[in-house]
């Protein structure tokens, strides 16, 4: 299937590594240049910077503390400077901490909330006056919004709040700007092995009709296809890529 993201210009918050790289590269195969933003990790940004090019696309890398206001201007300062025009907003970066809920104090939960979500709200609202008629935006949520978990609730609460900023933003920017949610069961990244060597023994057996967590390259091509303009007859939806965790 064509996805019509030849040329388009997109960013990818969170895309040095895990589900947010595979998004990128996925976007570069579908013909799309890309920018991968990028918290510590540099080096693994120009990696995948350097995977979308060998595709024959374009790709830039910026810096970004989802924490710092002053971090989120820069970022948009660049854009700015950098592009002539955003089709595509992915917000893909995110913080999980595994801690049981009696044990989150008042500092860990503010550090994961503003990654996670007043980061997503800040950066959306400050790059909508420079993308294109027609773009579109896709946060990255999690299965726990839905389920909600016992060991990082601020991490369950935050991609929930993800969930409802999509509808609000999709009501608010329609119908020049598309604003919709891809919701990711636990996936085998850097980051969705620290809650799969949390959980017990036999859980996807138990718990997923898939009987096996995601790949992240499963999740991109999620993402991917409701970026593009081929879906776009949808919004302010969530699509939940779980393996079926509902129905067990």
């Amino acid at each position: 299937m064509d996805l019509k993201l030849d040329g388009k210009t997109t960013l990818v918050t969170g895309g040095s590594r895990g589900i947010g790289a595979s998004t990128a590269r996925q976007l570069a195969k579908e013909g799309a240049d890309v920018v991968v933003v990028y918290h510590q990790n540099k080096r693994g940004a120009e990696a995948v910077a350097n995977d979308v090019r060998s595709l024959n696309r374009r790709a830039w890398t910026f810096p970004l503390d989802l924490t710092e206001m002053s971090s989120i201007d820069n970022l948009v300062d660049l854009v700015k400077k950098k592009l002539s025009k955003l089709d595509i907003l992915i917000l893909c970066a995110g913080r999980s901490i595994i801690t049981p809920f009696n044990e989150i104090d008042s500092d860990e939960w503010h550090a994961v909330m503003d990654v996670n979500l007043n980061g997503p709200f800040l950066l959306l609202k400050k790059l909508v006056p420079v993308m294109s008629k027609g773009a579109s935006v896709v946060t990255v949520s999690s299965v726990a919004a839905h389920t909600g978990v016992p060991r990082h609730a601020h991490y369950a609460a935050a991609k929930a709040g993800l969930i409802n900023l999509t509808k609000s933003a999709a009501r608010v920017l329609a119908p020049d700007i598309r604003v919709n949610c891809v919701a990711p069961g636990i996936t085998r990244t850097e980051m969705g092995q620290d809650t799969i060597d949390s959980l017990s023994e036999g859980y996807a057996d138990r718990k997923l009709l898939a009987d096996r967590f995601a790949t992240p390259e499963e999740v991109a091509q999620s993402i991917v296809f409701l970026a593009s303009p081929v879906a776009g007859f949808i919004h302010g939806a969530t699509l939940d890529v779980n393996g079926g965790r509902y129905l067990r």
